[in-house]
Order: structure tokens, then C-alpha cells, then sequence
């Protein structure tokens, strides 16, 4: 290594500056290069997840404030009953026949309202194939129609209603305030996902308002919830309009190496710096006397 970059060269100068001139304004250009989108996670299971309790329950759904707005989902009679097939079918095994939970497994679905059911069949993260995995996002195993079946036969069984949000009612820089104050630490600041507590925290980006709504007032598997004394509605709509951002950030500042944060992308411009100064001083450099 040391006599390559020390030996005379056998480029002319003149080709050797041209070539230096052409390396540095290629490294410019792809500095200044377009942000490529996040990537998403494949949505597979984890496997030997967290011990077992962790997905017991730990807290309830908070209800939306009065006067906030709440997604209706379709109820009937009919509706309740193909549900409750679906339900011994599919869920039961862990829930529990009437709901009542596993402990150590599974928590109760009495009294949880619509929000959780919807949010993680409509994810993809249940059922689970193991109890104990940390459920993933996936691509939803039940129809629309099947996931409103058993929405309307688990909210027979009490809880309070759906939270919604509207992000054309939100604010974007509030949003980006919120998320950061609330969500960022796990989440990363533009929604990249991360990890926390040795458990694989998700990426935001196929996240929907209405999913967006239901995690926060739930607090879906570790994630803590929010009530409306710490977000309120136009809180709630602002993080679900700023989450809507992060899918295509402005980057003004460069290459954006898939928004992963500050810290890849700085190891990532050492590295390009370090092997283009080297490259540049091989070819305008002489070897010294």
C-alpha cells in the first residue's frame, strides 16, 4: 500500500487532474443525489421472542375524549355471528373461548373495544403462528370483511370506541414536535423504526391514520399509550399527517442513505471521504525525495 500511493506515477498530469476534477464533482453529485425511500420490514415473525408475560396485558385502551371523533365499524347480528366462527376458529386457542385470556400467553379481548382488534388484524400482526413471538407486521391474513366480523363480535363484549385521525386537519411542524417528543426515541425521527429493550421497534411507512390513531390510544405489545391529557385530538392528528410525511422527507440537506438517521449517514460520508482523498492524492501526488 505504501509504495503504491508513494511510487512516480505513469499518468500525465494533466489526465491525472482531469480525472481528480471528475472524482470530486461525482462525489458532490451523489451527495446532493435524491433521498431513496425507506425500506420496510418484511413483516416475518421473530422468533424466541420475548419471555413469556410479555404480551400479557398491561394496560387498557384509552378511550377517545368527548367530542373526538371515532371510527364506526359495521355491526349486526349476522355480522356478530360469522365473527364468533372466525373467533373459535383462529383466535380462541389463545384468547380463550370466552375471551377471557391465557395468562402468561394470551391477555383478555373483554372490554377492549374496537380499536386493538382492528389495529392488529388489519396489520397482519395476529393471529400468531407462537404466542410468545413479538407480533410483526404482515400482510393481513382476514378479508375487510372477516376483520369487521370480528370486530363487531369482540366489541359486543365491551370497551370504547375506535379513535380515528384526520391528518388534513393536523399540523405538520406540530406533528414533527409530537413525534419527536413522544415517538422519535424508538421510532427514529423519520419513522425508520429501531430497537429498544431488545425488542425490534417497526417501521411507520405503511402505517394508515386510522392504524396510526389506534396504537397511540392503545399501545400496541411494549409500546406505551397516550392518553388525550398528553395527546390530544389535534395532537393525534398532526403525528398521523407527519407520519404521512416521513414516507417522502424533504432531504435539502443530500443523499439521505434511507433516512436511517444521523449516524449511518456520518459513517457513511467518513468512509466516502477518506477513500476519495486517498484516491485523489494517488493521482495528483508524486512520490516525494
Amino acid at each position: 500500500m505504501r509504495r503504491w500511493l508513494t511510487r512516480r506515477s505513469r499518468i500525465p498530469a494533466v489526465l491525472r487532474l482531469t480525472l481528480a476534477v471528475i472524482l470530486a464533482a461525482g462525489a458532490v453529485a451523489v451527495l446532493a443525489a435524491p433521498s431513496s425511500e425507506g425500506q420496510t420490514s418484511s413483516g416475518a415473525g421473530v422468533p424466541g421472542g420475548p419471555p413469556a408475560g410479555v404480551n400479557a396485558p398491561s394496560k387498557s385502551p384509552e378511550p377517545p375524549a368527548p367530542g373526538d371523533p371515532v371510527k364506526t365499524f359495521p355491526d349486526s347480528p349476522a355480522l356478530r355471528a360469522q365473527g364468533y366462527t372466525l373467533y373459535q376458529a383462529g383466535c380462541s386457542s389463545c384468547h380463550g373461548i370466552a375471551l377471557q385470556g391465557t395468562p402468561g400467553v394470551a391477555p383478555s379481548l373483554r372490554g377492549v373495544g374496537a380499536g386493538p382488534v382492528d389495529f392488529y388484524l388489519s396489520t397482519g400482526r395476529m393471529p400468531l403462528e407462537q404466542p410468545r413471538e413479538e407480533p410483526q407486521r404482515a400482510p393481513a391474513l382476514y378479508t375487510r370483511g372477516q376483520i369487521d366480523a370480528l370486530i363487531a363480535y369482540v366489541a359486543s363484549f365491551g370497551g370504547p370506541p375506535a379513535p380515528t385521525a384526520d391528518p388534513a386537519k393536523g399540523n405538520l411542524a406540530l406533528g414533527l414536535h409530537e413525534f419527536t417528543l413522544h415517538c422519535a426515541g424508538c421510532h427514529q425521527v423519520v419513522a425508520r423504526g429501531g430497537l429498544t429493550v431488545n425488542v425490534p421497534v417497526p417501521d411507520l411507512l405503511a402505517a394508515t391514520p386510522q392504524q396510526v390513531a389506534e396504537a397511540v390510544r392503545m399501545g400496541p405489545y411494549v409500546m406505551p399509550h397516550f392518553g388525550t391529557r398528553q395527546i390530544d385530538q389535534h395532537d393525534l392528528d398532526s403525528i398521523a399527517r407527519y407520519v404521512l410525511w416521513t414516507r417522502h422527507p424533504v432531504n435539502a440537506g443530500g443523499w439521505a442513505i434511507y433516512n436511517l438517521g444521523p449516524i449511518p449517514e456520518g459513517i457513511v460520508a467518513w468512509f466516502m471521504g477518506l477513500a476519495a482523498l486517498v484516491i485523489v492524492a494517488r493521482l495528483i501526488g508524486e512520490r516525494l525525495a
